[in-house]
């Protein structure tokens, strides 16, 4: 089925009950605790109610998530003991889940006939999927509002987006609807929202997590991973869904061991670098309460016994290192998806226009720069090991601010409002995004911790430290009636 009703409005004034997470519900469904379908129930019934405060799902597949619980006690009755056996999650729109559409914010599509490989190995963990969450058209903007879904809303404030463009994904993660979701990150997507609704979500190494049926996604700018209210929840997520399929152009080493192991374990003393750094020709200032968080999140690192140094990656021409990728990225899935744009809003035919034109020799340029700009960035991590900066440089904006502006508005609003994270989308390197603090209106704020190529586990198992050593993260009140 699928749900569109018109969301309440105002602060979320609940109890902060989110019920268990990820690993929390696997092991209960282990132990005999609670059924899949006890789980499943929960879950399918604050999805639906809480479609008209947040309006986090486009669609919401209840009677096969139930039969699939079903299956699920009777797997875990015979002893079967996959990792995720019987536990609702969610995956974004653009995700293909057979049956489904996957119109990623726009209308229409035509059904998967095959799930996507990140989902097939998600389902071979035995998670059950009970919805698709919205998103932006094409996953553009850093709100998640489209004149046919309508506005999905934060957790935190519900007057405020939860971000974008895995805004449903986060907002239903944040509200408890599910322990965790599958997102997708081409410019921040992931991270973004993640710092917007206190959630951790981890942008993986590009090819980490395979992004079939694409052998890669918007001209290997964007990557699947997970939002999670914990650091173990997100590790755990990544170990059921990493890998590739030979068809993958990008396919790195397999992990040392898995990243439930990573997170789990000490990280070891640091070198930390902190920077406020925006590259070259982004207009952005930083919000004051953002940069006070993150020297704050600085300094509770320092107090576990890190290194903090300051020190910028330098990032040259990281833009337009993006740009014609990312354009050019927005044209081709419309091209594919889309039979007619009549319907879609006229920014979004604006970007496919400039991406129809950058198609060309620009975008091969782009991709031939990103080894030079790769070499550069890095050279940072001969200073440190991991770098340490915001996730956004203003809190969310509310619901309707950029409501009917043109393309060029609402890209300029974007790379001010959120310009740290799109440079380890052209590097193809792991960031994570985990809470640093709220602003005085109560909205979270993000950090972000940029790493390695290929090193994920030392993100993983310093911010479970953070975590632990803070006794978890804030979580909002929620009121879904």
């Amino acid at each position: 089925m699928t749900t569109q009703v018109e969301p309440a409005t105002g602060p979320a004034k609940g109890d902060g009950d989110v019920g268990p997470g990820l690993t929390e519900m696997a092991l209960l469904v282990q132990a005999g605790d609670a059924s899949s379908r006890e789980l499943v129930e929960t879950s399918l019934e604050r999805a639906e109610r809480s479609q008209a405060t947040l309006n986090a799902f486009r669609t919401i597949r209840a009677e096969d998530a139930l039969a699939e619980a079903d299956e699920a006690d009777r797997r875990v009755a015979a002893g079967d003991g996959a990792p995720l056996l019987g536990v609702p999650v969610a995956i974004k729109d653009d995700v293909d889940l057979t049956g489904h559409t996957s119109p990623f914010g726009c209308g229409g599509g035509r059904p998967a006939v095959r799930d996507a490989e990140a989902v097939r190995r998600l389902r071979e963990a035995g998670a059950i999927v009970i919805g698709k969450t919205h998103a932006p058209e094409v996953g553009q903007w850093h709100f998640t509002e489209t004149p046919l879904h309508g506005a999905t809303r934060n957790p935190w404030h519900t007057d405020h987006t939860p971000g974008g463009s895995s805004g449903g994904a986060a907002a239903a993660v944040a509200a408890g609807v599910v322990g965790a979701a599958i997102g997708s990150d081409g410019a921040g997507s992931i991270r973004i929202p993640a710092a917007w609704t206190g959630l951790v979500g981890l942008k993986p190494q590009r090819g980490r997590v395979s992004t079939w049926p694409d052998a890669e996604a918007f001209n290997g700018l964007s990557c699947y991973g997970p939002l999670a209210r914990s650091t173990a929840d997100a590790a755990l997520m990544l170990d059921a869904v990493q890998g590739n399929v030979p068809a993958d152009l990008h396919k790195p080493p397999a992990p040392s061991e898995p990243f439930a192991e990573a997170a789990a374990r000490e990280p070891g003393r640091l070198r930390v670098a902190v920077s406020f750094a925006i590259p070259f020709g982004v207009a952005a200032k930083l919000h004051d309460e953002h940069r006070t968080a993150i020297e704050d999140f600085a300094q509770r690192l320092a107090g576990l016994g890190h290194e903090i140094v300051h020190a910028d990656p330098e990032y040259g021409l990281v833009g337009p290192g993006i740009i014609p990728r990312g354009m050019a990225g927005v044209e081709e899935w419309l091209a594919a998806n889309v039979e007619d744009r009549g319907g879609l809003e006229a920014r979004t035919r604006v970007h496919a226009r400039f991406g129809k034109a950058l198609s060309g020799l620009p975008l091969r340029l782009s991709r031939a720069a990103e080894p030079a700009l790769r070499r550069r960035a890095g050279r940072v991590f001969e200073r440190c090991d991991v770098v340490l900066t915001p996730v956004t440089a203003k809190p969310p904006p509310r619901i309707g601010a950029l409501q009917g502006s043109g393309y060029w508005r609402t890209s300029s609003t974007a790379s001010a409002t959120c310009p740290y994270a799109f440079a380890w989308n052209v590097t193809g390197w792991p960031g994570i995004s985990v809470p640093a603090g709220l602003t005085s209106t109560g909205l979270p704020i993000g950090a972000q911790l940029l790493g390695r190529e290929n090193d994920e586990a030392t993100l993983l198992s310093l911010a479970a430290q953070i975590e632990r050593a803070e006794g978890g993260w804030p979580q909002p009140g929620v009121n879904m009636q």
